[in-house]
């Protein structure tokens, strides 16, 4: 796994991505109820950054658009993968409650983990383009999403230890 194809590659390290997407909802659920709990869900590390609010509603949309990356990639041949534009994703966060957003990320993200659990061998290896990375397969999706979500771990519990200061 390469780093240009997979920014998120030095937050996986060698963990197994399946195991991170798998434990994720469980994950996040806790951290939600920390930061709730604490009275943290509107902090930030730093003025200009997202919430922790804001990162969860951020994952549920990744949530959405990754899956359909990833079954586009598996039943498309040669699929050219769509970008988005994060921050304009994130206009309405303001008006969106955390805990709608973790609700929808963890039953999107059950299902997707079903979805992936039922691919045959073959499609993991299916090459796709994205339009900034090049050419990858639904494997290195797969990873770089555990390292997407892995980095936004990290933000959420540098958000409750700024916190507890």
């Amino acid at each position: 796994m390469t780093t240009a194809a997979n920014p998120y590659a030095g937050n996986l390290a060698d963990r197994d991505a399946l195991g991170v997407l798998e434990a994720t909802p469980g994950r996040l659920r806790e951290a939600a109820e920390r930061l709730r709990t604490q009275g943290l869900l509107e902090e930030s590390l730093a003025p200009g950054k997202w919430s922790a609010r804001k990162i969860i509603c951020h994952l549920a949309d990744c949530e959405i658009a990754f899956g359909y990356r990833w079954r586009q990639v598996a039943a498309q041949p040669g699929h050219v993968i769509q970008t988005f534009d994060q921050d304009l994703w994130a206009a309405p966060y303001d008006a969106l409650p955390a805990s709608e957003a973790l609700e929808s990320f963890c039953a999107l993200r059950q299902w997707n983990c079903a979805w992936i659990a039922g691919l045959p061998r073959d499609a993991f290896v299916k090459p796709a383009t994205h339009p900034e990375r090049g050419e990858l397969t639904l494997a290195t999706l797969l990873e770089t999403t555990a390292g997407h979500d892995l980095h936004h771990f990290a933000q959420l519990d540098r958000i409750v230890a700024k916190g507890g200061r």
